[in-house]
């Protein structure tokens, strides 16, 4: 048995029993995939899959088993060699990082950079979905670490570790009825428009949803997308009042529209960053966690992931305390 026979053995189940695209996410042939899993299931003298001719069905009630063990081991391999890694002082390798598109966009970037230049043999890999494929990213696609934001609730998946606080703000154009009004507009007036906001907003648990019934009104959403470009095309073409985080917005790319305060019953959100629970970190992923909320100490987190302190993390910013404030 070998750590390579494992690591096919997991990517096989990761990829749906499709030996072709298991192939493909682990580098090897498909003819070499196969010949492995064999010599695997031959040594453990049981099949850990059901086939149905040469193709694969299920997984077999033992492969449940044998598949999680490898999980298991597989993770302590790659802490041996994150460990070994820093221990050596040596910064190569690829930070898988999955976050939404709004960080993507408008937090990363300098942040990224400046990795890039205190690492640069170092590959940043960034993948921007919906809140719910980052923390399958997180679970499944090997991903180093996840950004995600909640409004109130605390992510799962893994250690979940406070980064900033944020607040949403409304984007209409200077023509628009809620422009001339100046300040925030309530609840039920901005239910009085089409709004453009975050595919999330659809669901029935959102906290925008939330905030509208406890006033007493049904918001008018007339579109949404996962990407706040996206949302301010739409607001510039007339079809609704944008409602999206306020890192989105500057007054220097937006100037053609108008940047308002959202109803103060519409809660903030927090940016988490979500770590695989028992995973040694590389020096570059900790910096890249401290780059984007500074009042992490890179010691501390490393303790806490290594089970040496309890997590205890400082007060968490609100953003505009981490970069230039917006002109409202």
């Amino acid at each position: 048995m070998t750590l390579t026979q494992l690591r096919y053995l997991v990517a096989i189940a990761d990829s749906g029993l499709n030996i072709t695209l298991a192939a493909e996410r682990v580098h090897a042939t498909q003819p070499g995939l196969s010949k492995q899993l064999k010599q695997l299931e031959d040594e453990l003298g049981f099949q850990l899959f059901v086939r149905k001719g040469r193709s694969l069905e299920g997984v077999a009630p033992a492969g449940e088993r044998v598949i999680e063990h490898a999980r298991r081991i597989l993770a302590e391999a790659a802490n041996i060699r994150s460990y070994a890694a820093n221990e050596r002082g040596e910064h190569v390798g690829r930070l898988l990082l999955a976050t939404t598109h709004t960080q993507a966009r408008y937090v990363l970037p300098p942040v990224i950079a400046a990795i890039r230049r205190e690492f640069p043999e170092v590959n940043v890999d960034l993948q921007a979905a919906g809140d719910a494929e980052v923390l399958q990213a997180l679970a499944h696609d090997g991903a180093d670490l996840a950004l995600i934001s909640t409004a109130g609730s605390v992510p799962t998946g893994g250690l979940a570790v406070p980064l900033y606080r944020w607040r949403r703000v409304l984007l209409v154009p200077k023509s628009h009825p809620l422009a001339a009004a100046g300040g925030a507009p309530t609840l039920a007036e901005l239910a009085r428009h089409p709004l453009i906001s975050y595919d999330s907003s659809t669901r029935a648990d959102s906290s925008l949803r939330r905030a509208f019934s406890a006033a007493g009104v049904e918001p008018q959403v007339a579109m949404t997308a996962r990407d706040a470009n996206l949302i301010k095309t739409y607001v510039r073409a007339g079809l609704g009042a944008g409602l999206l985080a306020e890192m989105a917005v500057g007054p220097r790319e937006d100037d053609d529209l108008r940047i308002l305060e959202a109803p103060p019953e519409i809660p903030e959100c927090t940016t988490w960053a979500v770590l695989p629970r028992g995973r040694v970190l590389r020096e570059y992923a900790l910096a890249l966690l401290h780059g984007v909320a500074p009042q992490l100490d890179r010691r501390d987190l490393r303790r806490v992931l290594e089970g040496n302190l309890a997590p205890d993390w400082p007060p968490t910013p609100g953003w505009r305390e981490l970069s230039q404030p917006i002109t409202l």
